[in-house]
C-alpha cells in the first residue's frame, strides 16, 4: 500500500507540492519537521515531570480552556500529565501514519481502549456492539463491565440491528487476534451510520490499511507491537478526529494514563523503519503460510487476505508440543518484534474469554498463533518443521500407550 498523507497538524507541512508524501516518507519525517530549526537532527527526549510556570494567570486561563473543551496546550508544557513533548511528536506522526486529525496516546493499548469506554460512558453511551474476535483483555474489558459498559456481542451481519439509543461504539478488530479473520470495514462503517466505529488496527497497521478510509471515526492500537517493533516498549495510541481526541485527554489527564516519555521516543524511533519492518516479515509470513497450507501435519491455515506478519494455524496433533519443540522461535505472548513468536492463544491471550464463546469466535484449542520477525525464512521453516516433527512423533508414541492398555 502506497498511501499518500495530508495534514497540516501542528503547522507541520505535509511536503511536496501537492502537500502529499508517501507513506514511507511520513514515517521517517512526521513528528520531526521542527528539528532544522531547532539545530537538531535526533529529536529530543524530555523527561520533565513539570515545567517553569512563572505566569499563573496565563496557566490558570490555559488550563480552564483545557478543563472546558480538552484541547491540546497552546504554548509551553505544564505538567507531565497533561501532555509531553516527545509524547507529542509520536502523536503527530502516528496521527499522519492514519490519515487523522489527531492521536492521543497511553500507557498501554488497554489504557487507550479504556479511554475511549470512559469518554462515551461519560455521555451516557455506555452500551458497546463488538465482532468477536477481539483480544482476549479487549474481550474481557468489554463482557465484565468492568468500566459500566454493556455489550452486545454481533457479527458484522448484525450491527444495525444491534444498536440502541444508548449505543457509544462499535468495536472490531480487522485481522482479528488470534484467527485473523477480517470484516468489511466499509461495510460496518455504513451499518453504524452516525455511531462511531473503532477499529483495533494493530495487526495491520497503517501500511497495510487506513480504516479512517473507510469510515472509522477511532483506529486503536496496541502501541507495544509493530509500532514499536522492538519488544522492548509498552504503549497504546488511539488516532481519530480532534473532537474525540479532545474527550479523550481530558480522561487521560483524569485517569492518569499518560505515555512515558521514553516509551514517546521509542516509539517515534519505531515508526521510522515500520513500513521497512512490516513489507519484509509479511513477505516471510505469506510463505511461511503456504509451506504450512501444503504440511499434512496442518488442519488449517489462517492468513489475511491483506497479508501481513501474523499467521495462525491448527494442527492435527498436541498444539504444546510444537510450543515446547521450537528452538529459534520464541515461545512468548505479544507479537510484531524483529524475532519470531509463537504462542497458543487458548492458553494465555484469549484464556480470560469464556471457553464457550472463545471456540465460537474461531479460537480453538489447537491453534497456534505465529508472529514473524525478520529472520531469514529458512531458518524459521526448518525450526517449524523440526517442532512438528517432534509433535508427531510424541503424539504417536502416546496412541501407542493408549492403545496398549
Amino acid at each position: 500500500m502506497d498511501s499518500r498523507t495530508h495534514d497540516t497538524r501542528n503547522g507541520f507541512p505535509a511536503g511536496g507540492p501537492s502537500g502529499h508524501r508517501a507513506l514511507a516518507t511520513e514515517a521517517v519525517h512526521a513528528g520531526r519537521e521542527d528539528l532544522v530549526a531547532l539545530g537538531l537532527h535526533a529529536p529530543p527526549l524530555d523527561l520533565s515531570t513539570t515545567y517553569p510556570s512563572p505566569d499563573s494567570r496565563g496557566e490558570a486561563a490555559r488550563l480552564d480552556a483545557f478543563a472546558a473543551d480538552g484541547a491540546e496546550l497552546v504554548g509551553p508544557p505544564v505538567y507531565g500529565r497533561l501532555g509531553n513533548p516527545t509524547v507529542a511528536r509520536f502523536e503527530t506522526a502516528l496521527a499522519r501514519l492514519e490519515g487523522t486529525e489527531s492521536a492521543v496516546a497511553f500507557a498501554s493499548g488497554m489504557a487507550a481502549l479504556s479511554a475511549v469506554l470512559l469518554a462515551r460512558g461519560a455521555l451516557g453511551l455506555r452500551h458497546v456492539v463488538a465482532v468477536r474476535p477481539l483480544y482476549g483483555c479487549s474481550d474481557h474489558l468489554l463482557t465484565a463491565g468492568l468500566l459500566g459498559s454493556e455489550v452486545t456481542w454481533t457479527d458484522p451481519a448484525g450491527i444495525e440491528e444491534a444498536l440502541r439509543p444508548d449505543t457509544g461504539l462499535v468495536m472490531v478488530e480487522s485481522p482479528a487476534n488470534p484467527t485473523l479473520a477480517e470484516v468489511d470495514l466499509r461495510a460496518v462503517a455504513h451499518a453504524c451510520g452516525s455511531i462511531p466505529l473503532l477499529v483495533d488496527n494493530t495487526f495491520a497497521t497503517p501500511v497495510l490499511q487506513r480504516p479512517v478510509e473507510q469510515g472509522a471515526r477511532l483506529v486503536l492500537h496496541s502501541a507495544t507491537k509493530y509500532l514499536g517493533g522492538h519488544g522492548d516498549v509498552m504503549g497504546g495510541v488511539v488516532a481519530c478526529d480532534e473532537e474525540l481526541a479532545r474527550r479523550l485527554r481530558q480522561v487521560r489527564f483524569a485517569t492518569g494514563g499518560v505515555l512515558h516519555p521514553l516509551a514517546g521516543y521509542l516509539l517515534l524511533r519505531g515508526l521510522a523503519t515500520l513500513p521497512v519492518r512490516v513489507r519484509a516479515a509479511s513477505a516471510t509470513a505469506a510463505e511461511l503460510a503456504r509451506r504450512l497450507a501444503a504440511d499434512p501435519r496442518i488442519a488449517r491455515v489462517h492468513y489475511p487476505r491483506i497479508g501481513g506478519a501474523m499467521v495462525a494455524f491448527e494442527v492435527h496433533g498436541d498444539p504444546h508440543a510444537v510450543i515446547a519443540g521450537v528452538r529459534l522461535i520464541t515461545p512468548a505472548v505479544s507479537l510484531g518484534s524483529v524475532d519470531t513468536l509463537i504462542q497458543h492463544p487458548a492458553s494465555i491471550s484469549h484464556r480470560i474469554v469464556d471457553a464457550e464463546d472463545r471456540r465460537g469466535a474461531g479460537v480453538s484449542d489447537r491453534l497456534l498463533r505465529l508472529s514473524v520477525g525478520l529472520e531469514d525464512v529458512e531458518d524459521l521453516w526448518a525450526d517449524l518443521e523440526r517442532s512438528l516433527g517432534a509433535e508427531q512423533v510424541g503424539g504417536d508414541r502416546r496412541r501407542e500407550e493408549m492403545a496398549g492398555r
